[in-house]
């Protein structure tokens, strides 16, 4: 078995050998991903890790085992030279991370095995979209593409719209903790003087950071003092101007990629956590909500299609219109300034959390179908979109 693994961006070279030297992880199961590689190393004849945008080209075996290429591409993928590279691997099995038609119609036209695992979900707004995910759902339908791994059940449901057959999407989870944790819910203070507000994930436009910094200026207005705390890969000097312009720069402090494990630290001793990302950007469900339910401090949301099935508005979160920064900033000045509110939010984070869960991980599904036994082809079968699990799940 010759195994290729293509994804959008990262870095599987430094990332394997910074965790060796005991480095810190730069986002939540980091580890076990590059973990999940190597075991797939020990069973095969060889396993390519191709990751797509990065800095410049790199072509390393790892003392795993694990070949770790870098395309080099700079904003755009070049579809030809990737196939050229993954072709050069000679794969008999392939996982997609990342939507990429060209790869899908390649591997189709020659026979190798393929599951796409996504991580994000794809627009669906426009008749341009649609017609591109029409095309898409036909390849993924195609009998080549063997699974299509979608991760949480809101993203599996959108790809099911679309067209990809149910009996083919198996929806996965990243968290592998059983528990949440035995935090108590928290209260806010009455009267608060400085309402401390996080944020963790990339720092762009369609992540809707403009939209907390317009917030955080209409907030001020309004003579409520706050303290933002920005975690993430910040490019360039992107909002530099936006918040000079708004004078807040007292207010805000960027604290650039921290370490996975200060997240959730930070996040409970905010008052608030914000995912305000614009219907543009293809979420899947971000890992921050997660660690913000785990910590049981409230969440305000924006109205992405793909939090709707789980964040509900005033009862286990606050959501507010996308890109409407004057809807955000009452939705956090609603939750400080009402106790009750801001406790039954904090109280309902668990069983939210609870009902987030689902039974396959990314690594099992990866494996039971490398594993390709009648057991494990069975246990594929029995966690298809279109299972009896997921049609009493929905229904409830």
């Amino acid at each position: 078995m010759r195994l290729v693994i293509v994804q959008y961006a990262g870095d599987y070279a430094e990332t394997f050998q910074r965790l060796a030297q005991g480095g810190s992880e730069t986002y939540y199961a980091q580890k076990y991903s590059v973990d999940a590689v190597t075991e797939m190393a020990k069973r095969a004849q060889s396993v390519t890790v191709i990751c797509c945008m990065t800095p410049k080209f790199e072509d390393v075996v790892l003392e795993n085992g694990v070949r770790a290429i870098a395309c080099g591409f700079n904003q755009k993928i070049n579809s030809q030279k990737l196939i050229e590279l993954i072709a050069k691997q000679n794969p008999t099995h392939l996982i997609m991370r990342m939507n990429i038609p060209d790869i899908f119609k390649w591997a189709i036209k020659n026979r190798i095995r393929t599951i796409a695992v996504f991580a994000e979900s794809i627009a669906t707004g426009t008749w341009k979209k649609k017609i591109r995910n029409y095309f898409l759902a036909r390849l993924l339908n195609n009998k080549q593409i063997e699974w299509v791994g979608t991760y949480c059940l809101t993203s599996s449901l959108l790809f099911k719209e679309i067209g990809v057959k149910p009996d083919k999407i198996i929806p996965w989870d990243f968290l592998i903790e059983s528990d949440p944790g035995s935090l108590a819910p928290k209260e806010i203070p009455a009267n608060v003087k400085t309402v401390k507000i996080f944020y963790a994930g990339l720092v762009i436009p369609s992540k809707g950071v403009g939209d907390i910094l317009e917030a955080v200026a209409k907030l001020r207005e309004r003579n409520i003092s706050v303290n933002l705390k920005l975690a993430g890969q910040r490019e360039q000097d992107f909002f530099t101007t936006q918040i000079e312009e708004l004078q807040i720069k007292d207010s805000v402090e960027f604290l650039g990629l921290l370490p996975a494990q200060t997240i959730e630290p930070l996040m409970r001793e905010s008052d608030v956590v914000l995912v305000t990302s614009r219907h543009e950007y293809p979420e899947g469900f971000p890992l921050t909500i997660e660690h913000a339910l785990r910590m049981r401090t409230p969440v305000v949301a924006s109205d992405h299609p793909m939090f709707k099935t789980y964040l509900k508005h005033g009862v286990n979160s606050m959501i507010f219109e996308a890109g409407n920064s004057q809807a955000l900033a009452e939705c956090i000045e609603k939750l400080i300034s009402d106790s009750a509110l801001y406790h039954n939010l904090s109280v309902a984070s668990h069983s939210t959390w609870h009902e987030l869960r689902l039974p396959v991980k990314w690594a099992q599904l990866i494996d039971r179908w490398l594993d390709d036994t009648p057991e494990s082809k069975q246990w594929l079968f029995e966690q298809r979109l279109s299972s009896e699990y997921y049609t009493q799940k929905l229904s409830q």
